[in-house]
């Protein structure tokens, strides 16, 4: 249980560092006037900082030869994620940030349920029940308080 509440932390503090990063590309992006590029610079100095981690950790670069066995329908991953980071840099500002998280994490929660019910991309089947859909309407009722007030 206690290794448990390590990664509970682990979650919330990276749950709670995405309003931070889209305020922060928010004003990159205000500065150039494009929130693309801010997307970019945010991709490219996460880059440079994951690759400099490799480094410290010793990664053995010969493996990446290993990833030829991965479907190609995994590489658009990193399509995702720019599209996640450059939707939020441009939501922020004109829903606010509160409305703009509500509204990702009720979409993640709806979409998690379906990947968890059906176990799909080699994930654990967890069937979708009644209070696994209580909760989901919990949080589009809190992204409805939101809006409203």
């Amino acid at each position: 249980m206690k290794s448990q509440l390590i990664f509970i932390l682990l979650a919330i503090i990276a749950g709670a560092v995405l309003p931070l990063q889209a305020g922060l590309n928010v004003q990159l992006g205000k500065s150039v006037h494009q929130p693309i590029f801010a997307a970019f610079a945010s991709f490219l100095i996460g880059t440079i900082g994951l690759l400099i981690y490799l480094f410290v950790l010793k990664f053995d670069f010969s493996t990446i030869t290993e990833t030829k066995t991965v479907t190609p329908v995994v590489w658009t991953a990193g399509i995702l994620g720019a599209f996640y980071v450059a939707a939020v840099i441009i939501l922020a500002p004109k829903l606010g940030t509160a409305l703009t998280f509500s509204l990702i994490v009720a979409g993640q929660m709806i979409i998690s349920l379906i990947f968890d019910h059906y176990g799909l991309l080699g994930l654990p089947v967890k069937q979708i029940n009644w209070q696994r859909l209580l909760g989901v309407a919990f949080l589009i009722t809190g992204v409805l308080l939101i809006r409203r007030f």
